[in-house]
């Protein structure tokens, strides 16, 4: 797929309500320098979380230490770890705890540097490069990216999103997954066809 044509994305594109916020991550480069290599993916699936009233979202029940860059400025990321194991990245929308998490990516750029992030060697096949980011834990393990990247600002210089990678896509919605609360809710978005998304 060719390189972004556009610059990255302004503060502008970030405040916009939650559900509006994940579709339109959809198709958008997710970027990230290590060292002048530019590891980056095309996103694929997200899914978002309305904070009060919503019971599967971190910002449910309030502000705390944990989950306080969910109350910020919108076009920050709020990562958090999960289950003893995973990180997993946000984009902090508008609104009182609200963010759209970006679940997988079709990785484009610096693959073998996420392989050997990933799995401790390059990418040999294309199964390994389909299971690079399919999911919110191994995409945050395959770019590095940890606690340390809690409230960073995507308008900065490390980690960006930039423009469409592709346009005219079919937006998929169904029920998050994952989760056990509030989960009937459909507010998971995902490009139709692509075999980087983690579950069809």
């Amino acid at each position: 797929m060719p390189r972004p044509t556009t610059a990255k994305l302004t503060g502008s594109f970030y405040r916009r309500p939650a559900v509006e916020l994940a579709r339109a991550l959809l198709g958008k480069r997710f970027t990230r320098i290590v060292e002048g290599e530019r590891l980056s993916g095309m996103i694929v699936e997200t899914e978002a979380y309305l904070g009060e009233g919503d019971d599967a979202a971190h910002s449910a029940r309030g502000k705390t230490e944990r989950n306080a860059t969910m109350f910020g400025e919108a076009g920050k990321l709020y990562v958090y770890f999960t289950y003893g194991a995973h990180h997993c990245l946000n984009v902090v929308a508008p609104g009182a705890g609200d963010a759209a998490l970006i679940r997988a990516v079709e990785p484009l750029e610096g693959i073998d540097t996420m392989a050997r992030n990933r799995f401790g060697e390059p990418a040999t096949s294309e199964k390994d490069r389909r299971r690079l980011a399919d999911g919110p834990g191994k995409l945050c393990q395959a770019y590095g990216v940890d606690r340390r990247h809690d409230g960073v600002d995507l308008a900065g210089d490390e980690i960006f999103l930039e423009r469409e990678v592709r346009r005219g896509f079919e937006i998929v919605t169904t029920t998050r997954v994952g989760i056990s609360k509030s989960s009937e809710l459909p507010l998971r978005f995902y490009i139709k066809d692509n075999q980087y998304v983690s579950k069809r």
